[in-house]
């Protein structure tokens, strides 16, 4: 029946062989589509689409669109800002969005124009109505709006009639993102084919009546009748010897089905033997692999060496005798050189796009905490009097821009054997025969720039490595115990020992390869994989107002403590950098500030403005801040916005104003006493409600509810029916600013509790009044990980 039919077509012109396409089915229903033109496979298509902030959701949507050629698909993969690339107005084929989540539940900057698009209003119900849809959708739980910008595409594809043809994931970066992706993409391609074939089954019916009217209202003695047929995956069986064309549709029909595609990959891989001893080498998709368990390590004396614990270097069984299955090896993209500069060429100094930076002084630097301290505050005054378009509002933020730390820096070049060359120029390149699908040269790094200005301004180095990149390294590590190490920390089998090991301490990628010894990576391979170095995000905690031509700002120096593959603890990347750049003019508690003409340190900083953290515009409203720690910082900028705004106004009303606020110790990290002290005396701070969490309560308030209160959550909860009176019947506002994976949640859950307590009502309907607070954006929240 095959060569019948395809014999009958093949006779036609070919204006009439055009117009046909065979479906052969299977009996999953696969769908495998060929041009009658040339007797050759075409792969059914599909569309995937990503918007992403920071590279999360782009890295996955471009490993699952390498992936699909192995499973006999054919993916359009499109970023959602560049429309003119897709349009889902005619799109009749299965969709697939893979989208993050940024700030405080918006949609990245390149999905942020499709989210406009698809919300307008004047969109019928059935605009999208012909659509079939998938999405995953990333987030992280220590943050609010869990997965937002996914939540908001899908209710509004629903909206607009589109149908789903696989349930949504709703991967937590906050416990690891591939809890819920490993699984949610493993069960994607089945659910695509099936999506396909049940679109095919829907056209049949069609495409048959077309044909038999064509035949019927224009004969043609040169084109004999001709009727498409759906073929089972029987019919192609039942062909004993086929040509070329009929080859490739037993091929693709088989390669649904688990048996027929383990058979089906392994004939377009090279022998294990080929690569990496003990690994299947492969360009394309996931592979079982079988790794013998590592021979016994023994000792000079010829006895055994017997591992006691895990660590980052080495495992214990059962994962150490365990099959593995590690991702599909990332195609190599990137052709990289380096020579020798010309010494009149001019080196930049600093960010490179510093055209749209601001260079200001540092004049003033204070350690707001004491030394013994278990955290270092400190507060770091600018000079932005230079650029008086540089305006901000309380609530604002604005980004610092840090270079890598020059340590660090030359360590890598050392281990990379590149220390010699750091001043030579990168040139950088698409291999002509990359198979990554829309691969690019980074936009990031500038040209006619130096190894060591790379290093420094335009990788992240402290970034944490991807399993991705882990599967790279293991292509070039020598050592069989290292590269057994490095397959097991990318495999699935290996999640929870990556996530302790790697993901949970933030290990660096020169932390790992520090452990790694026998692993010597391209300087190619880290261009691929080290994503863009980031600016660091402040609060702003000052107020023009009060301050004309300075910004103010807080942050604590984070120390990442010792772990194994860290053999000593190192500060966070900019507030370490911060330190050391003002250490040199930093004030301490209770001395006088210095009358020496030190040169003041400098920094680049751009605003980014949030339009949505900020006071009620209307003076007349309540509000209410809890700010634990260095959390307060915006609040100081509400405050002295505030003062100023009394002293202006003097006859106008003004709403109560509520700050809560806890530290460890009242002598020791009490941020801003004195003047949150002033703004109380002042009445511009109607309460003020503070906690020590590690002093001793007793002593420090007399009475025994007071002495319970350790953190912000409790003194809400002791203010309860004033805190829910001005949120609920008063409109007023609540802001939230700090840690998110603790406090946060904590205060989030308070809420709940004090309105279902207040209100008598259960728990769903205590959650739902705290989210429309949210929607009518009078629950906000600036925090952080």
């Amino acid at each position: 029946m095959v060569f019948r039919l395809m014999g009958t077509i093949l006779r036609q012109p070919v204006s009439h062989r055009l117009k046909f396409a065979m479906y052969c089915f299977k009996s999953t229903n696969e769908v495998v589509f060929l041009d009658c033109s040339m007797p050759c496979e075409v792969n059914p298509r599909f569309v995937l689409l990503y918007g992403s902030q920071k590279g999360q959701a782009q890295s996955i949507a471009e490993g699952l669109a390498e992936e699909a050629e192995e499973h006999g698909l054919v993916a359009e993969l499109s970023c959602l800002e560049h429309k003119e690339k897709y349009n889902l107005e005619k799109e009749n084929a299965p969709v697939v969005f893979i989208v993050s989540t940024t700030g405080d539940g918006e949609p990245p900057d390149n999905a942020l124009q499709f989210v406009k698009r698809i919300k307008k209003k004047t969109l019928p119900t059935d605009h999208y109505k012909h659509l079939s849809y998938a999405l995953l959708a990333l987030g992280d739980t220590n943050y609010a709006n869990f997965c937002n910008c996914g939540k908001i595409i899908e209710r509004r594809l629903q909206e607009l009639g589109a149908k789903q043809f696989y349930a949504t994931g709703y991967a937590d970066d906050g416990v690891g993102l591939e809890v819920v992706l490993d699984p949610w993409l493993d069960g994607l391609w089945k659910a695509i084919k099936s999506a396909l074939s049940k679109m095919a089954s829907d056209r049949t019916g069609y495409l048959n009546a077309e044909a038999v009217d064509s035949t019927k209202g224009t004969p043609d003695s040169s084109s004999p009748d001709v009727q498409l047929n759906l073929l089972s995956i029987t019919d192609c069986q039942n062909c004993d010897s086929v040509g070329g064309s009929v080859e490739t549709v037993s091929k693709s029909a088989s390669a649904a089905s688990a048996p027929a595609t383990q058979t089906a990959v392994s004939d377009h891989r090279p022998d294990a033997s080929a690569g990496s001893p003990g690994l299947a080498s492969q360009s394309h998709g996931a592979a079982s692999v079988t790794t013998s368990a590592p021979e016994t390590q023994t000792k000079d004396a010829g006895v055994p060496c017997v591992i006691l614990a895990s660590s980052l270097k080495c495992s214990l069984p059962p994962l150490s005798e365990s099959s593995l299955n590690v991702p599909a090896l990332p195609p190599s993209y990137l052709d990289v050189s380096l020579q020798e500069m010309d010494t009149t060429e001019e080196q930049i100094i600093g960010p490179f796009n510093k055209e749209t930076l601001h260079e200001v002084p540092i004049p003033r630097a204070v350690q707001l905490t004491r030394g013994d301290s278990v955290k270092t505050a400190l507060f770091l005054e600018l000079d932005i009097s230079a650029y008086p378009m540089m305006t901000y509002q309380p609530g604002d933020s604005f980004d610092v821009f840090c270079p890598n730390r020059a340590t660090e820096v030359e360590d890598m070049l050392h281990r990379l054997g590149l220390y010699d060359q750091r001043n030579h120029r990168v040139d950088i390149y698409l291999c002509k025969d990359t198979m990554k699908k829309g691969a690019q040269v980074p936009p990031y790094i500038p040209k006619n720039i130096s190894l060591l200005y790379v290093l420094t301004w335009c990788l992240e180095i402290r970034s944490v490595p991807k399993k991705a990149f882990l599967r790279a390294l293991v292509e070039h590590t020598g050592d069989s115990v290292q590269r057994r190490r490095l397959q097991e920390l990318c495999s699935k089998q290996g999640t929870a020992d990556y996530n302790l090991y790697v993901r949970d301490p933030s290990l660096s990628v020169l932390e790992l390869l520090t452990a790694f010894p026998s692993c010597s990576p391209p300087l190619s391979l880290l261009i691929e994989h080290l994503p863009k170095l980031q600016p660091r995000p402040y609060s702003a905690a000052s107020s023009c107002l009060m301050y004309p031509g300075k910004l103010h700002f807080v942050f604590n120096v984070v120390e990442l403590p010792a772990c194994s593959g860290r053999p000593a603890g190192r500060r966070g990347l900019c507030t370490g950098w911060l330190f050391d750049l003002i250490n040199p003019v930093l004030l301490f508690p209770g001395k006088d500030e210095s009358s020496g003409r030190m040169a003041l340190p400098k920094i680049h900083v751009s605003l980014r403005p949030n339009c949505s953290f900020r006071p009620p515009s209307d003076l007349s409203v309540p509000f209410i801040m809890v700010g634990p720690g260095t959390g307060v910082a915006p609040f100081i900028g509400f405050l002295q916005q505030r003062e100023k705004e009394r002293l202006e106004n003097p006859g106008a009303t003004f709403g109560e104003t509520w700050l809560f606020f806890g530290c460890r110790h009242r002598d020791r990290d009490f941020l801003f006493r004195e003047e949150l002290e002033g703004f109380v005396s002042s009445g511009t701070l109607s309460h003020l409600k503070v906690c020590f969490s590690r002093d001793d309560q007793l002593e420090e308030e007399g009475n025994d509810s007071a002495a319970r209160c350790r953190y912000v959550q409790h003194n809400l909860r002791l203010s309860s029916q004033h805190v829910t009176d001005i949120l609920l019947k008063q409109n007023g506002c609540l802001y939230v600013c700090g840690d998110a994976k603790n406090m946060a949640k904590d205060v989030n859950e308070t809420l709940i509790e004090m309105i279902r307590t207040e209100l008598q009502v259960d728990q769903l309907e205590a959650m739902k009044r705290l989210a429309g607070l949210r929607e009518e954006k009078r629950y906000l929240q600036d925090i952080w990980g």
